[in-house]
């Protein structure tokens, strides 16, 4: 018995496309149209009709898979996709993923048992490969992380750039000993690796060398420790280091938070013994008074779901990148170097 899957093969065109005409989509070419009944009439194709009505229902819902709700970044987030949300009459099903593949996936079978309308990753911590077998049940957007390899869209902020904004900051004040925190390079997300890459760039920049004692990965969930925790840890991790970075640059606004806090109790000065750095401009970073990366959340969150929305109105799924800009804040935490006034 043939399948859609054969309709596609035989005619070439994609299987989303193939599906509209199935399901009398006016926005298909004539072209395409015809090419794909004639392949239905040779193939002697005939759609289950029981599918596509289930198909065709929609649950006015969406769901947000988010790693950690405890992360006030991606509550900020989730905040912004919710008030878009209420706007178009959707209500969001929150999924806590907590970093693991296999609840992931889980969770993206939501799409595939039609009990949401499209999926909004927020991590990912499958590989592309993985997730795409789910895009035939149903629309997938990424917002925040992204990947070379999946063919959907992804509206993020130009993490590579704000590395590099960073990192050129602190060496402007001085500082040429620079530490920084960024994600595992095993995870599929690109996010890491650019952050990595911006750091690298301004180094190479103003002629600085690249210290491997001074990259620090994955410090934010560190043996469970929440990330302000994991700053805190990590501090005393630096202090107890022979060859002390005078600057670092955190991968959240949590983590430094945790590092300035920590500084009190250690006795260590900021920015005098060390300079400290965040990244999204959360409420905790005007509260240690810490120089940060500010991420346009609000925009982000917006735009992610008018993405997702084009989908469920089924227009073509085609990879897209929304790169949105970074903004440097700055504040006490990365004062001009003392030691290069003298």
């Amino acid at each position: 018995m043939a399948t859609i899957k054969d309709v596609v093969n035989m005619t070439g065109i994609s299987r989303s496309t193939v599906s509209r005409v199935i399901n009398n989509d006016p926005h298909v070419s004539e072209e395409k149209k015809s090419r794909v009944l004639k392949a239905m009439e040779l193939l002697k194709y005939t759609p289950n009709s029981a599918a596509q009505s289930l198909r065709n229902q929609k649950t006015n819902t969406i769901a947000v898979l988010i790693p950690e709700l405890t992360n006030p970044f991606f509550a900020y987030l989730l905040d912004k996709i919710d008030v878009a949300a209420i706007e178009n009459n959707l209500q969001l099903l929150v999924c806590q993923t907590r970093y693991d593949k296999r609840k992931e996936l889980q969770f993206l079978e939501l799409l595939k048992t039609k009990q949401v309308d499209g999926i909004i990753l927020t991590s990912l911590e499958n590989d592309w490969k993985s997730i795409s077998a789910y895009t035939s049940f149903g629309p997938i957007v990424l917002c925040n992380e992204y990947s070379e390899e999946a063919q959907i869209p992804m509206i993020h902020a130009d993490q590579l750039y704000g590395s590099y904004l960073g990192t050129k900051h602190l060496i402007e004040q001085g500082y040429q000993n620079i530490a920084l925190c960024c994600g595992n390079d095993e995870r599929p997300s690109k996010l890491g690796k650019d952050r990595l890459t911006g750091y690298q760039k301004a180094l190479e920049e103003f002629g600085l060398p690249l210290c491997g004692d001074w990259i620090f990965q994955d410090i934010s969930n560190i043996n469970g420790k929440t990330p302000f925790e994991g700053g805190r840890q990590l501090l005393r991790k630096i202090v107890s280091m022979k060859n002390r970075p005078d600057a670092i640059f955190t991968g959240s606004d949590q983590v430094g938070a945790g590092i300035i806090f920590e500084t009190k109790i250690l006795g260590v000065h900021t920015p005098c013994d060390i300079a400290v750095m965040g990244f999204d401009d959360q409420e905790i970073a005007a509260t240690f008074d810490l120089t940060t990366i500010r991420q346009p959340i609000s925009e982000m969150g917006e735009l992610t779901l008018k993405r997702l929305l084009d989908l469920i109105d089924q227009k073509e799924i085609v990879q897209s990148f929304d790169k949105l800009p970074l903004e440097l804040v700055i504040r006490n935490s990365t004062k001009v170097c003392p030691k290069a006034k003298a």
